[in-house]
């Protein structure tokens, strides 16, 4: 085995069946188990060996590869030993992610929000969402595949609101052309006009289905277990080994202690929280970190099965409606099973959830975004929970908190100048407040206008 700064292969992975147990060839494309048709994860045979290293040592190997000799281990793939370690570096698909900061919020909106509070800029991604993260994983995993078995014409497809498909179809466009091909499907009219132009650009294949999201992946589902297509979805578990990293990124940027730390995450689809909480469990196994941290999931009224199942202690999969966190509007996550084990393993005492209204996303959103920050609905969604969960008790405001912005502001533009402009749809239950609006005044090109406009003395 091979343990240095600058990694090689190492490992036995495999796929492992969430039911039954059985263990399967990870260089096969397969999202459930052939068997029973559950859920599968990504298992290292051999990472018990990763312990030879104590969690101090681990520590130094990571923190010398913020700066390495070799670029494609910048991104995700600094901690190349946690996700993918049979893949070599010359196979690795490096487009910049990774890395994003985690930026105190200012007096005011801490206030506004009841806590001082860290916000992880996801959206500056390379396509401007955490989705880079499994992206980046996914395509170096087909990259490797592509490579070992000598293929071609592989397609690879995946529903989406938005942030997958302009993920999936950036990484799949760095390949070569007579190699793969890329095709998205997306439901008609729920995609902003900036997230539908991303795939566009990259020369996917676009396909509008009428439906929501679930409708989509449904199709999806149906084409990777009936064709031989590379799913680009959560459902896939090589998405999650690169997600697993925003955890790995935000210990490390807390110097490894996560002691009284709650980090708030948006659920959708639930492979992003399902990614986060495997990426603490494992710091937590090597003992690089002491303790897990507590998850604040949190969703919209709209969509929110989670905050319900917890609730209830029964999960029921729901009917959505209209949402501005567009990604977040899934009414029967695929990745609930394996939250749902996770919470029993591992986060039984420390496992939050909350549901917010599209007025409090939307508020959340122009907040944050109002005091030097360029959040999402998602992002807002996150911010409105943690605002909400503190005013009801769930949490303590003496905790440390990161936020999870999962995707760019500018995605979400036009929602936001539908809140300015009081045009959304009545299904979406949005009542803009003036507080909040803002728009272009005309005036004449005169300095002198302009300066008596804005109450300026002359010098």
């Amino acid at each position: 085995m091979y343990l240095d700064n600058m990694p090689k292969p190492f490992g036995k992975m495999v796929y492992r069946c969430i039911g039954c147990g059985r263990s399967y060839d990870i260089h096969n494309f397969i999202y459930t188990c052939p068997s029973c048709k559950s859920l599968l994860r990504i298992e290292n045979k051999e990472f018990d060996k990763l312990k030879q290293k104590t969690g101090s040592q681990w520590t130094q190997v990571f923190d010398a590869r913020i700066k390495p000799k070799e670029y494609k281990l910048m991104g995700i793939f600094r901690f190349h030993e946690l996700i993918l370690p049979i893949i070599p570096i010359e196979d690795i698909i490096y487009l910049g992610e990774g890395n994003t900061p985690v930026v105190e919020a200012n007096d005011e909106l801490s206030t506004w929000v009841g806590c001082k509070f860290f916000v992880k800029m996801e959206g500056l991604n390379p396509s401007a969402s955490f989705k880079d993260r499994g992206m980046a994983s996914a395509i170096s995993y087909l990259n490797h595949v592509i490579r070992v078995k000598d293929l071609d014409n592989v397609l690879g497809i995946c529903a989406s609101t938005g942030d997958t498909s302009a993920a999936a179809a950036l990484y799949m466009s760095y390949l070569p052309k007579s190699k793969v091909k890329s095709v998205v499907l997306l439901p008609e009219g729920k995609v902003t006009p900036q997230q539908l132009s991303q795939p566009l650009g990259s020369g996917a294949i676009v396909i509008e289905l009428p439906g929501v999201f679930d409708d989509c992946m449904e199709i999806v589902e149906e084409l990777a277990n009936d064709y031989n297509v590379f799913l680009l979805n959560s459902k896939n578990p090589v998405r999650i080994q690169g997600q697993k990293t925003y955890a790995y990124e935000v210990a490390q940027q807390l110097d490894w202690d996560l002691s009284d730390l709650v980090v708030v995450v948006p659920v959708g689809n639930a492979g992003n929280i399902t990614a986060i909480m495997e990426g603490f469990v494992d710091l937590y196994e090597l003992g690089i970190v002491d303790e897990l941290p507590a998850i604040l999931a949190v969703q919209s009224y709209h969509a929110d099965p989670v905050v319900k199942w917890m609730e209830t202690g029964k999960y029921q999969p729901m009917s959505v409606k209209p949402s501005v966190a567009q990604a977040a509007m899934i009414g029967d996550p695929v990745s609930f099973p394996k939250v749902a084990r996770l919470v029993a393993e591992h986060f039984s005492d420390r496992f939050h959830a909350i549901a917010v209204t599209e007025d409090e996303i939307m508020e959340g959103m122009l907040m944050a975004n109002r005091h030097g920050h360029v959040v999402c609905t998602q992002g807002g969604e996150s911010i409105a929970g943690l605002k909400k969960a503190l005013k009801q008790g769930i949490i303590k405001a003496s905790a440390r908190f990161v936020v999870n912005s999962t995707s760019h502001q500018l995605k979400f533009a036009s929602f936001q100048q539908m809140y300015f402009d009081n045009r959304f749809d009545p299904e979406y239950e949005i009542n803009p407040k003036d507080s909040f609006k803002n728009s272009p005044i005309r005036m004449e090109a005169k300095a002198s206008v302009i300066a008596d406009f804005l109450g300026l003395q002359r010098k």
